[in-house]
């Protein structure tokens, strides 16, 4: 269908050009933007070749008072036509450099604050609405001057479905990097609980919320977590969500875990205070896999999923964790705490344990884990241990999708060997060669609590952020890799 509804305010307009394929053709637009140059008599491919060389992928040019209904039309460059799938890059070009070039278009406008946008679509009605949701976000809502909010619309004829899709996949996205943004004094566990309770409210007939307070964790004999949030005044809740998505109810669900340290101090073993502040974000696996959650409700994926969110500060006190004590987990391993840093690990004993009780057809759990993900893969990907060849299949078909994506690492007895050797317990905390493979023998720690055919454990502490390595996000919290979960998930629904 044709798309198009202007408001009395004139409005902005983001259109696609490909680059030349060769040195004699002509300006390549996109379907959208060439019927738009033929509504203005092919004003804007003149424009184009008589403002500057043509235009390359990602970079854009902005033009004022073409059209009577836009005061300004942002033309982006989309690269070269025709690119797909890249066996060295592991993504789709096309969709990536879509998003990118929509994300750019849109942030330009809201600069001259332009407060409604049509977007291209650009052939990919999903792309270019996740380039423009993720693109325009910005996590502003403690400061009194805030950016202009600017609405999006797809322009021209489009795939109204695809484009609400991306809509939704940017709003998931977002949701998790609202979270891991706020200030830890502003998303406490109890906070976190309720905001992804609000956020699930309108799905309630298909969707039931678990805020368990610390009787029921205590009643769970999880000792490794309620260790972790003794040392914080902040009271712990294991959130559990169950999305009964799948016409079966009977239907093994996939289990989603994240780990949710909503304030990381590192406890005892403080860490240094530079660049603590971050730490805020460290409940960043509860928030994307409960993202990915809210997301899969408002898509109405038909699959069952639950998830699971320890929820605490790691704080040092007179009551905190200390070097060298013991706790025991809820399947009954004593664990020695060498560090009191490493703490993600422990509260993700207690949920993965609790994880088996619902005999799931897969675990997956996601966790900002370590420092030594970051040190091996940087942003480029998230780091996926995993004891299942199927569910890594699955995990890397949809991060391909996304651009959102992971990459395999090794989960050898080599490692396991390093947190099994432990003086007072059954395990340590930390390997015993503390600066070696460090992400490897937190995996390792882990599996020790997973007895399940198809588990994966993402590191995603080095997609924490983001810089300016993906284009289409702004600076700060990332809510990487939530819609690769949102893809995994749908992916999985289809299976028969």
């Amino acid at each position: 269908m044709w798309v198009s509804g202007h408001s009395d305010k004139r409005g902005g307009l983001v259109l696609g050009v490909y680059e030349k394929q060769s040195d004699n053709d002509g300006i390549h637009l996109t379907e959208a933007a060439a019927v738009f140059d033929r509504s203005i008599s092919g004003k804007l491919s003149e424009m184009l070749s008589i403002s500057g060389p043509p235009l390359k992928k990602g970079k854009s040019r902005i033009f004022y008072g073409l059209h009577q209904d836009f005061a300004s039309a942002v033309v982006v460059g989309l690269g070269k036509s025709g690119t797909g799938v890249c066996g060295k890059e592991n993504w789709n070009n096309c969709k990536e450099n879509i998003r990118a070039a929509v994300s750019v278009g849109c942030r330009q406008l809201q600069d001259l604050e332009v407060a409604h946008v049509e977007v291209d679509p650009c052939g990919d009605g999903q792309s270019a609405a996740e380039g423009a949701v993720l693109g325009l976000f910005e996590y502003d809502e403690l400061k009194t001057k805030k950016k202009v909010l600017v609405t999006t619309q797809p322009y021209g004829s489009v795939d109204s479905a695809a484009w609400q899709k991306g809509v939704s996949y940017g709003d998931g996205q977002n949701l998790a990097r609202q979270l891991m943004e706020a200030p830890a004094n502003y998303i406490t566990p109890t906070v976190f609980a309720n905001t992804i309770e609000q956020k699930l409210s309108p799905f309630a007939h298909k969707v039931a919320v678990h805020k368990r307070p610390q009787s029921w964790i205590e009643s769970e004999q999880m000792g490794a977590f309620l260790s972790v949030s003794k040392g914080s005044e902040e009271p712990p809740i294991f959130l559990e969500l169950h999305y009964k998505g799948s016409l079966d109810s009977a239907q093994p669900p996939l289990v989603l875990v994240g780990k949710g340290i909503t304030f990381d101090s590192g406890g005892i073993s403080l860490k240094p205070s530079s660049g603590m502040d971050a730490m805020r974000a460290d409940m960043g696996g509860a928030a994307t896999v409960c993202s990915a959650i809210v997301t899969a409700a408002a898509l109405k994926l038909p699959i069952n999923i639950i998830g699971l969110a320890p929820l605490c500060e790691n704080m040092p006190s007179g009551k905190a964790n200390k070097p060298g004590d013991v706790v025991r987990a809820k399947n009954g391993k004593t664990i020695q705490i060498d560090n009191t840093d490493a703490e993600g690990r422990l509260i993700l004993a207690d949920a993965l344990c609790y994880a088996h009780s619902f005999k799931p057809r897969a675990i997956i759990n996601a966790a900002t884990l370590t420092g030594a993900i970051d040190v091996a893969l940087g942003s480029a990907a998230a780091g996926v241990f995993t004891n299942s060849d199927w569910l890594w299949e699955r995990l890397h078909k949809a991060s391909i999708v996304t651009g959102d994506r992971v990459w395999r690492m090794p989960l050898f007895q080599h490692y396991t060997k390093q947190i099994t050797e432990s003086a007072l317990a059954d395990l340590n905390n930390i390997g015993k060669y503390s600066r070696s493979g460090g992400a490897c023998t937190a995996a390792a720690f882990l599996r020790e609590f997973v007895t399940a055919d198809h588990w994966a454990h993402l590191d995603i502490a080095g997609v924490m952020t983001n810089k300016d390595e993906v284009p289409y996000l702004r600076k700060g919290m990332s809510g990487r890799p939530t819609r690769t979960l949102v893809e995994f998930a749908a992916g999985l629904a289809s299976e028969p």
